[in-house]
């Protein structure tokens, strides 16, 4: 095995950051925005739905990382060459 499990969880967590940025704007329209009356913002979503897409990140995420996990284990990307603390 190739990586520690520190390495594994900071692999897993860098990946859960970038694809929560990436579903984050799904499912979001603006549709018809009216002027904020309770001192909100005009961008901002009436309904983010954070639950569903940290959910959704979490389960996408264990995915990629997998790959990431095989495909270097399997050797298909060699880093040797890196240093090593």
């Amino acid at each position: 095995m190739i990586f520690g499990p520190v390495t594994l969880i900071a692999i897993y967590l860098t990946c859960w950051w970038t694809v929560l940025f990436a579903i984050l704007p799904l499912g979001m329209n603006q549709g018809d925005q009216q002027a904020p009356t309770d001192g909100g913002q005009w961008g901002a979503p009436i309904k983010p739905n954070l639950k569903k897409k940290a959910i959704t990140t979490t389960w996408v995420s264990a995915i990629v990382w997998v790959l990431i996990v095989g495909v270097v284990e399997s050797g298909l990307v060699d880093l040797s060459g890196l240093p090593t603390g």
